[in-house]
């Protein structure tokens, strides 16, 4: 991977899946199927969509549409996971498919056309839409995570009032290039 572009996206797609992991490891098992309404998605049909959606689109990347034949999207947004383990599998099933085929690209590859549903991408517009996707979706996760904790909620960034505190911190080091995700 000898590009910074695949070595910023790797770490953006980690950052998510940790966001996740940290929102999924603070919910009782008992609230996964949890849904404000009957228009929204539960915890657990947000992760088994991601899942579904990570383990077409990446699976022979560069050599086959990114929606299979064999995906069966409409039945992602049924809730029937059985357990918080059950969801755990299904979720790390998903990122496993696509940090495997993340990490075989190298800078050559960007410029390739990959495929979703017959429409061409470079594989960087393919990264992107994905990266985007994904957020959008985590960004659902930990909203849900901090609606169903309250005031147990473990804040997942700078918590409020600590701003101040965080940028003194952060501005008391040198100067460095690196990513933000970088230690």
């Amino acid at each position: 991977m000898a590009s910074s572009y695949l070595k910023s996206a790797l770490l953006q797609f980690h950052y998510y899946k940790e966001l996740g992991d940290k929102t999924i490891d603070q919910i009782p098992e008992t609230k996964l199927s949890y849904k404000v309404n009957a228009q929204t998605n539960s915890i657990n049909t947000i992760v088994k969509h991601l899942s579904g959606n990570m383990i077409s689109r990446w699976t022979d990347f560069l050599t086959t549409d990114g929606e299979k034949e064999w995906r069966n999207r409409e039945d992602e947004f049924n809730d029937t996971i059985q357990s918080k383990e059950d969801l755990i599998r299904i979720w790390n099933k998903g990122w496993e498919v696509l940090f495997n085929s993340l990490e075989k690209l190298n800078h050559d590859d960007l410029e390739k056309i990959n495929y979703i549903r017959n429409e061409g991408h470079t594989v960087m517009e393919s990264i992107n839409r994905q990266l985007c996707h994904y957020s959008y979706h985590v960004g659902q996760l930990v909203y849900l995570g901090v609606l169903i904790c309250g005031e147990q909620w473990n804040s997942l960034s700078i918590p409020k009032g600590e701003s101040n505190q965080f940028n003194l911190e952060k501005f008391s080091k040198p100067k460095s290039r690196k990513n933000f995700l970088e230690g």
